[in-house]
This record gives C-alpha cells, structure tokens and sequence, in this order.
C-alpha cells in the first residue's frame, strides 16, 4: 500500500547564507539508504563548499536558477531544467539570485559520502 509522507525533516545546511532543506525521503527522514529526495529553498548569494560526492545527484529547478561548477566548466540551470552531476564528480552548487528545487540522490545523501574539499 502506498505510504503517506506528512510532512519532510529539516535538515541543517552547508554553505552561506543558510538554504532551507526538507527531506521527504532519505538517512534523516526516514532511514532510507537507497535514495534521497528533498527539497530546497534557497537564497540569493547562496553557496556552498565544493564536494565531490560517492552519489548520483539528480536536481530539478522549480524557480530561479541554480549554478553547477564542475571540473569542466559550469552552467546555470534555470526553472524547468534539471542537471545529473555523476558520483565521483567534483561540483559546487550556489543561487546567485536564489532558487527552489528538488535534489534526488543515488544511493541517500549522507555527509560522510559527500565529501566536502577541505578547509570548508
């Protein structure tokens, strides 16, 4: 049977200035391990430690846009579009001029897998 999520955790944030984080599923809501999926609300000026996790992160923008830093280069991902940064990968998040959007991890978000650069 299909299970009701009532309500998300709120999960403490990295970077500056503090970003909203609701997680419907995942290690802090639910104790699941396999996936993550939470909701953020961020503000304009928004930016976090780079961090080169041993997830698959898939993010949605709902609103505003979304800077993603990679070794590569970087983009802006706006309202509508989504982003898959590969585990392994290093990249840096931050909303310049703020941003709503979901973030899907694979396997769940866990600060010993994320892997934040040092220093930070």
């Amino acid at each position: 049977m299909a299970e009701l999520i009532a309500s998300p955790a709120t999960i403490e944030a990295a970077g500056d200035p503090p970003k909203l984080i609701e997680e419907y599923a995942g290690r802090a809501s639910t104790g699941e391990e396999r996936v993550s999926v939470a909701r953020m609300r961020s503000p304009a000026g928004w930016s976090e430690p780079g961090q080169r996790p041993d997830f698959d992160e898939y993010t949605v923008v709902l609103r505003g846009a979304l800077r993603v830093e990679g070794e590569d280069g970087a983009m802006n991902v706006g309202a509508g579009q989504g982003v898959l940064v590969p585990a392994g990968e290093w990249v840096r998040y931050s909303t310049p001029d703020g941003a709503e959007y979901v973030a899907v991890c694979l396997p769940a978000f866990s600060p010993e897998t994320v892997h934040r650069d040092p220093g930070t």
